[in-house]
């Protein structure tokens, strides 16, 4: 990465982390925690049911199959290969930085919770599209979650546009693959 690039994610970074205080702190513990986002989960599968009926299953498998994706192709092709330690490992910044949780894993390029919530907002968005508001919320959700990680001194900014960009390549792809498999199963009438 040249200096210019680093320089400026490492002083974007010292920002975001900067302007931390008590009730920042709350919320973002919470913004990165996957089990918090279970009632949204919930009302995201009422609406597929509501949209898709028995075309449910066939959606959720394929969400399965963006979860695993997004998750360890951001560990296997990107963490273990590019080995950018997180800036909570990063001696030089830590008499710099606010930490609220404990280091995560060694590395942080790519952020795999960028992944994940993009590649589900972009595939799940795209399945919703009818809902305007269902696009937002996704948004809003997955922009919030890779805030939470640079706050939270988890990854720097690069480490999560990074993250979102092959999230939303993976969701890309998964929602082509859905595609086909979708006019495939449906085209028979035995799958009515």
């Amino acid at each position: 990465m040249p200096d210019y690039l680093h320089n400026l994610d490492v002083n974007l970074f010292l920002f975001i982390n900067g302007l931390h205080n008590n009730f920042f702190d709350f919320v973002m513990v919470y913004a990165s925690a996957k089990l918090f986002w279970i009632p949204l989960y919930l009302v995201l599968l009422y609406l597929l049911i509501k949209e898709y009926r028995q075309k449910t299953w066939l959606i959720l498998g394929f969400v399965v199959l963006l979860i695993i994706l997004s998750d360890q192709l951001s560990v296997h092709a990107f963490k273990n290969v590019f080995m950018r330690l997180r800036p909570c490992h990063n001696e030089d910044l830590q008499l710099l930085i606010h930490t609220v949780n404990p280091c995560g894993g060694q590395y942080g390029f790519v952020s795999s919770h960028a992944a994940n919530s993009f590649a589900l907002a972009f595939f799940i968005g795209a399945l919703l599209s009818k809902f305007r508001w269902v696009i937002w919320l996704l948004y809003g959700w997955a922009f919030l979650i890779i805030y939470s990680r640079v706050y939270l001194a988890q990854h720097y900014p690069g480490d999560v546009l990074g993250g979102a960009i092959l999230g939303m390549i993976i969701g890309v792809i998964v929602l082509i693959l859905y595609r086909l498999v979708e006019k495939l199963i449906w085209k028979h009438p035995a799958a009515e």
